[in-house]
């Protein structure tokens, strides 16, 4: 099993898939609850049809990856982004040029990373991303809680194991938290320099077509597209209208 190790205690599982040399590699970053393998064969796929390397790892704290040992702060979407993910990116890509495609918790970080206009980025695509909390979001993270309190979503130990409580606390207690309701990124859009294509269903349970029109309007070059007759993950709700708008962006920026 591939880890990178970060230091002590601190193991991430990464995952690579084969591409060519000369195009960047696809570093695909995942939604709160999720991990490598709840990315299921879209990496695979988005790699395939562009011809790039791929590049998927759980963050830490979750799937195979070592456990968190401290409380999460409600900083830890930018801990993600300008520490963890340049470590990673540092040690996995040896200075190859690379674009982020974030789900969710994933895209925010996209973002944040990208608004340190970090060397050898290209490109960000995001699905689902959050640039401020909205009352919808605060609703289904409360209805999702409800939900695993109930066992109804037992199905994320497969992917988790002894971890899956602390992953699922730490996700809905600090977006519950109310100091964590100020929680606001757009203050980092004007600084994007790379291209960006935000994506979300239409029928997003966590956010509203304002976070695509705060991503389009304030990012430089920005562009946001609506999936129709999908929610929260478009990768696996729509995942032939995610891999085609994903793909043209990406062969017209790399």
């Amino acid at each position: 099993m591939p880890l990178l190790s970060l230091g002590p205690d601190t193991e991430l599982y990464f995952d690579r898939i084969e591409g060519a040399d000369s195009r960047p590699v696809l570093v695909f970053l995942h939604e709160g609850l999720g991990c490598t393998a709840m990315w299921k064969d879209f990496p695979a796929r988005l790699c395939a049809a562009t011809g790039c390397e791929g590049l998927v790892y759980d963050r830490l704290g979750y799937g195979l990856s070592s456990p968190l040992r401290r409380r999460r702060s409600i900083h830890y979407l930018h801990e993600f982004a300008l520490t963890e993910l340049p470590a990673v990116l540092e040690a996995l890509l040896s200075g190859r040029e690379y674009l982020l495609v974030g789900h969710s918790d994933g895209g925010s970080i996209a973002l944040i990373h990208a608004a340190a206009r970090p060397q050898g980025l290209r490109a960000v695509v995001t699905g689902a991303a959050h640039v401020f909390v909205e009352d919808i979001t605060l609703q289904g993270i409360r209805a999702a809680k409800a939900a695993y309190a109930e066992g109804k979503l037992r199905g994320l130990q497969r992917y988790h194991g002894d971890k899956t409580d602390a992953v699922f606390a730490a996700w809905a207690d600090t977006w519950l938290d109310p100091a964590f309701a100020h929680w606001n990124i757009e203050y980092l859009l004007p600084a994007m320099d790379c291209p960006v294509l935000a994506l979300q269903g239409a029928r997003d349970q966590y956010g509203s077509a304002a976070q695509l029109d705060a991503i389009a309007g304030q990012a430089a070059n920005a562009r946001q597209a609506v999936l129709p007759d999908c929610g929260h993950s478009p990768h696996a709700e729509a995942a032939e209208a995610t891999l085609e708008a994903m793909l043209g962006f990406i062969l017209r920026n790399t």
